[in-house]
């Protein structure tokens, strides 16, 4: 093999290494248990936070059983795999103003299993 070729194998190993491991929702299930302290996956939640069932899609502050903040309701937002990726690693910096009190999750590879988790259970 040529010194290209080696080359472009190096690289090719170099990016699958740092590849995010495939999502698990199994793994998503277990580590839901940081959420579920304020949030519930029914089709109602009786928890400081609204339900997460059927999150992806559906537009921020949308739910008529839950109280949201002003920065919430007024967002715009649609959640998507990425902006809930983005809102779980940092929720006030991802929209200031939301009342979601929260460190975050700073793994991409936890979050990633979380958002498969509440995919799961939203089908």
């Amino acid at each position: 093999m040529n010194t290209v070729g080696k080359t472009i194998l190096g690289l090719a190993a170099i990016l699958a290494s740092a590849a995010p491991a495939r999502a698990d929702p199994v793994r998503g299930e277990t580590l839901f248990a940081a959420c579920a302290a304020c949030h519930q996956t029914g089709q109602t939640s009786s928890r400081t936070g609204p339900s997460l069932r059927g999150i992806i899609g559906r537009p921020a502050g949308s739910l008529d059983d839950f109280r949201y903040s002003r920065a919430m309701s007024q967002s715009g937002i649609v959640w998507s795999e990425d902006n809930i990726s983005q809102f779980i690693q940092h929720p006030q910096g991802f929209l200031r103003g939301t009342r979601m009190a929260f460190s975050g999750i700073r793994s991409e590879q936890d979050r990633s299993d979380i958002i498969d988790y509440l995919k799961s259970i939203s089908r």
